[in-house]
């Protein structure tokens, strides 16, 4: 999934689409809450669903979305990440679902670092 968002945004697309999954939905849906992309919704496919996502552009085609960074490793649970000195998100795999690592410290909880958003 961050493999082909990265890639749409490099290459100026409107849009991209992939399978999707409950953790592709969580995903899209934060990066919707940060305002890192404009939108996203779920086509209905005869053997498969389709997560759609439209990406964001500023007023003269610049990214807004600069790199994505899937980390995902068991090692990273000592401690909450910064991205960028906090300009960026990191999301977190927790035992409530996938959140920030903003939302993550205010809560109190940790948990497995998915990616890094900047």
């Amino acid at each position: 999934m961050l493999a082909r968002i990265r890639n749409a945004n490099k290459a100026l697309h409107e849009r991209t689409e992939m399978p999707t999954s409950r953790l592709k939905e969580q995903i899209a849906r934060i990066l919707k809450e940060e305002g890192y992309i404009l939108n996203y919704h779920v086509q209905k496919g005869e053997s498969f669903d389709t997560l759609v996502i439209q990406l964001k552009y500023g007023r003269s085609r610049e990214r807004v979305i600069t790199d994505l960074k899937r980390v995902s490793k068991p090692g990273r649970r000592d401690r909450l990440p910064r991205v960028l000195g906090g300009m960026g998100v990191a999301i977190l795999s927790t035992s409530t679902g996938l959140v920030t690592s903003r939302t993550a410290e205010e809560k109190g909880i940790g948990g497995e670092v998915v990616c890094f958003v900047w």
